[in-house]
This record gives C-alpha cells, sequence and structure tokens, in this order.
C-alpha cells in the first residue's frame, strides 16, 4: 500500500532530515519534490500545489531554518497536512434508527457487493448488529447468487426476489421485511453503473428517496486512481451521499484517490478494503494513514487488532507455563492461529515503523506459517510439550514428514528456544538481556 509513494516522499524529505544547514531554498527544493511524488502518485495538480503551498508557509512560519531538529519538524508537518487533506479525523457510520438502512452505490467492478458483506460482517461482529442484506443488483448475471454465497460465509441473511425486476419496489420490501423480523441494520446491494448513465443514475436516486437511508456509500476502486476521484464528484452530484468507501488498498495502488477523494467531493473516506477475507475492512483513520504513508507504521491499530484476538483466559495459562518452563509447541500454534486472524502478513508487516522500507520488494506470503504449521504437526504430542526431546532421529522423521529440509526443523526450533528466552526474561523483568539477545537473533 502506497509503497511508491512513501519511496519518493523519504527521497524528498532526506535532504532535511540530518542536522545540516537547512536553508529557504532546500525547503523550497524539498516541497517541491512533495508535489512532485504526489503528482506520480495521481493527485489532482491543483490540490498537490495547494498541499505544498501550505507545507511551505508552515515550514517558514515556524521556523524550520532555526530547528535544532529541523528534518523531523519538516515531517511533522508534511503530516499533520496530510492528515487534513484525508479528512483529520475518523468518521462512523450512522446506525441512530432502527433499522438503520445503508444503501451501497459504486461502478461496475468496484467491489460493491464483496464489501456489502464485509460491511455486514463488521456490523455483525463487532458492533453486535443484526444486519440484513438485501440484493437490488438485478441486472448482473450471478449477482444476486454472490450475495447469497457471501451472506451464507459470514452467517448474515439475504433478502432477495429473482422474479423482482424493479430495484425501487425490491428495496422498499427489504426494508419492510427487516422491520418485521427484527433486523436492526438493512444493507442494500445496488447494481453497478457508469456515472454518465442518465437512467441508471435516475434509478439510484429513485432508491435512494424510497428507503431514505441513514448513510449512502460510494464504492471506489482506489486502483483507478484520479479517475476514481472524477467518478465520486459525478455521483455525488447526484446522490449527495454520506461516505466513501475504498476497496483493493491491498493491491499496487498509487494512493492518489484515498489522498484527494476528500478534498473534490468533501466527503469522509469511511472505511478501507485491505484485502480479500470477509474480515478484511477497517475504519479509515486519516492521521494513522498519513503515518503509514509516511513509513511511521501504524502500531495503534496493530494493537487495536490484537486485542481483538486476544484471549485473557488463554494468556494467563500462557504465563503460568512460561513460568513453569513448560510452555510448548502446542502452545506457539495457538499464538499462530491469533495472528492469522488479524489479517495478512503483508499488512501487518506495514503497520510496524520502517517495515515498508525493509520490506520493499519482498513478497509477503499469507501463507508464511504454513511449513512451520507442518513441522509442528509431525511432532508426537509428547513431542510437542518436550521439544528437548528432539533428538536426530526424531528430526529425521518430523523432516520427512512435514516435507521439510532437516537445517528448516533446526531453525524452528532454534527460534523456538530463543523465544522461550524471550519470554520467560519479560516475565522475569530481563530487559537488558533480552535487548541483547534480540539484536543477536536474525
Amino acid at each position: 500500500m502506497f509503497d511508491n509513494l512513501s519511496d519518493k516522499l523519504d527521497k524528498a524529505l532526506h535532504v532535511l532530515k540530518g542536522h545540516g544547514q537547512i536553508t529557504e531554498i532546500n525547503v523550497a527544493e524539498t516541497t517541491k519534490e512533495v508535489r512532485r511524488a504526489l503528482l506520480d502518485a495521481d493527485v489532482n495538480f491543483k490540490i498537490a500545489k495547494e498541499f505544498t503551498n501550505r507545507v511551505r508557509e508552515k515550514a517558514l512560519g515556524q521556523n524550520v531554518l532555526t530547528s535544532l531538529q529541523p528534518g523531523q519538524l519538516m515531517v511533522k508537518i508534511v503530516k499533520d497536512e496530510l492528515t487534513q487533506l484525508m479528512g483529520g479525523d475518523a468518521e462512523g457510520i450512522n446506525l441512530s434508527a432502527n433499522p438503520s438502512v445503508i444503501l451501497m452505490s459504486g461502478l461496475q467492478g468496484s467491489g460493491k457487493t464483496t464489501f456489502s458483506g464485509k460491511l455486514a460482517n463488521y456490523l455483525k461482529q463487532k458492533k453486535s448488529k443484526n444486519p440484513l442484506l438485501v440484493a437490488c443488483d438485478v441486472y448482473r448475471p450471478a449477482a444476486i447468487d454472490q450475495l447469497n454465497i457471501v451472506g451464507d460465509q459470514i452467517g448474515v441473511e439475504v433478502f432477495s426476489d429473482k422474479e423482482n425486476s424493479d430495484p425501487v419496489a425490491l428495496a422498499k420490501a427489504g426494508v419492510d421485511y427487516a422491520k418485521g423480523n427484527g433486523f436492526n441494520v438493512v444493507i442494500i446491494d445496488t447494481a453497478g453503473r457508469l456515472a454518465v448513465d442518465e437512467q441508471m443514475m435516475t434509478e439510484i436516486a429513485n432508491i435512494r428517496n424510497a428507503v431514505n437511508p441513514q448513510e449512502t456509500l460510494f464504492v471506489v476502486d482506489s486502483m483507478t486512481g484520479q479517475d476514481a476521484v472524477n467518478t465520486a464528484k459525478a455521483f455525488n452530484d447526484v446522490l449527495n451521499f454520506e461516505g466513501v468507501i475504498l476497496t483493493k488498498l491491498d493491491g499496487d495502488t498509487r494512493g492518489g484517490a484515498a489522498i484527494s477523494i476528500k478534498s473534490v467531493v468533501d466527503k469522509p473516506i469511511k472505511f478501507i478494503g485491505t484485502g480479500e477475507k470477509m474480515d478484511a475492512i477497517d475504519v479509515f483513520h486519516p492521521a494513522r494513514m498519513a503515518d503509514r504513508i509516511l513509513g511511521m507504521g501504524d502500531v495503534i491499530s496493530l494493537v487495536e487488532r490484537a486485542q481483538e484476538q486476544f484471549d485473557e483466559v488463554e494468556a494467563r495459562k500462557i504465563q503460568k507455563k512460561i513460568a513453569k518452563n513448560k510452555f510448548g509447541f502446542d502452545d506457539f500454534l495457538k499464538q499462530i492461529q491469533q495472528i492469522k486472524k488479524m489479517g495478512s502478513m503483508k499488512d501487518l508487516m506495514g503497520m510496524l515503523p520502517g517495515a515498508g522500507k525493509a520490506l520493499k520488494g519482498m513478497d509477503i506470503d499469507d501463507d508464511a506459517f504454513k511449513h512451520v504449521e507442518a513441522i509442528i504437526h509431525s511432532m508426537t504430542p509428547d513431542e510437542r510439550s518436550n521439544p528437548s526431546k528432539l533428538d536426530a532421529s526424531r528430526k529425521k522423521r518430523i523432516a520427512k514428514g512435514s516435507g521439510r529440509t532437516i537445517q528448516e526443523v533446526n531453525q524452528l526450533l532454534k527460534q523456538f528456544d530463543q523465544m522461550s528466552k524471550m519470554m520467560k526474561m519479560m516475565q522475569g523483568g530481563g530487559g537488558k538481556k533480552m535487548m541483547q539477545m534480540m539484536q543477536n537473533m536474525k
């Protein structure tokens, strides 16, 4: 996500990151490079120019030239301006009515149907809501079937009627069904349409008027860059929607849509899609995204994801096992399962400060733990509980059973041993020793 933009911004700000002489000239040069980086990311020229003008004015107005750490101050100014450009604060979703109606709109192929499912799953899992999905795409072949499959995946009911070809009547019937059957959120999936298609745009405006939704959300593929921003404006002129959803932010996106869409339509980005799985949805936090764009990571989101998977009772059991030197591979497997539930590995690594640059060009597979799990599953229950019993012949059997090499088995055992020692030190307060061990580890 934003790899190229992050790299170019890093280079642009590099001049001011040292403690050398800072002048008005190289501040101007830096802002010029920042503007070039934004244009390369497909940000509108006018927005990029206004952005860098504000950065330059604040930089010179805050005495960057005489600051002891001008580079850091400049990065902070850029980060603050990026945050404001993307909306400032995170915007919630309006769920004040019962049922709350959410109307999904967008182009064909923007990922609207999939995201309708993700949003339903999010509201069910995180907000304890009872959502109903309503299938109103009567034009695309198998669109209703797709939504039914998505609903089955997440355990959410789908209201559909293949005999009814009137989307407005379908939407109204779906809301009535929700009212009579105890659903407190209705998510209406509509057909993808082109902004230039006057008939289709009129149709979705009629659906909006008929069901009076609390939220009309515009779903846009972030990989389409500036085209996405222009399309959002065209839709907003007709629908006056409440917010934007950016999909496919896990792809090779240039970032222009995320950065400039708020400035063009004056509507907040409310959610982002970060992968294919049904739980790959995040509330959009402009400040956190600015941190990630500037290579500072997103530790807050990482901690929040970890807390969602945190099992307090299980954690106490693990602590007792560590204290008694009884932490085994079965416990390790449970930890791996929790990490996997937090999201894709690439996304998680991107939340670590500096990780984006360190991992540039690397392909991080979501199955990164697969070979580790295969090795552990090839052990007997006794071996998993007592790793010290693993002699040469047992390692050979485990390697053969897991389809891995003996070297890989030995490497896992070594890493497991180092991790166990670190966990023991953390409990015992051996911070200095732990830091030394971490420095020695790969």
